[in-house]
């Protein structure tokens, strides 16, 4: 009978530890579980997406207001659609509003940066499925040195 309480002790303990694991492990990788009604979505076109990935952050000023949940390729266009799951407490953006692709640091992750527009009483506010027009694309370092290189060897000559 003692056997029996020390393998079921020792199995409540293991699996207590594969919970805390597992919470662990969705609180390192920022997974959120939000209901569909929390959030809203819009849809953004760029030139290019650079490293940008699928969960990477929607920030404005720094603060998270959203998240990256789709890139797909526009097979008309062959350009990158990306698709943002934004949240509901953040909805008073208006239409007029930017979006860039930034990263943090010289080399570092790649996330969305929201610009607000200006406000007014004629300008529509973002809501769900909405596309935002004016958007920048990613900076690419390499294509940034290629371009320095060339116009200092233009020079030369």
């Amino acid at each position: 009978m003692l056997t029996r309480k020390i393998e079921l002790l020792v199995g409540v303990f293991l699996l207590s530890g594969l919970l805390a694991f597992c919470a662990l492990v969705f609180n390192v990788a920022n997974v959120e579980v939000k209901s569909s009604d929390q959030t809203y979505t819009l849809v953004a076109e760029f030139n290019n997406i650079g490293g940008l990935k699928v969960r990477s952050p929607v920030k404005v000023g720094g603060v998270v207001v959203g998240r990256v949940t789709d890139i797909t390729l526009d097979t008309r266009k062959l350009i990158p659609v990306v698709t943002l799951t934004m949240d509901k407490r953040y909805d008073e953006f208006p239409e007029t509003s930017s979006l860039a692709i930034l990263t943090s640091g010289l080399l570092g992750e790649q996330f969305i940066g929201l610009t607000p527009g200006f406000m007014d009483d004629d300008i529509a506010m973002l809501v769900d499925g909405d596309k935002v027009h004016d958007t920048r694309g990613a900076l690419i370092l390499e294509d940034l040195i290629g371009q320095l290189l060339y116009s200092m060897s233009s020079k030369d000559n």
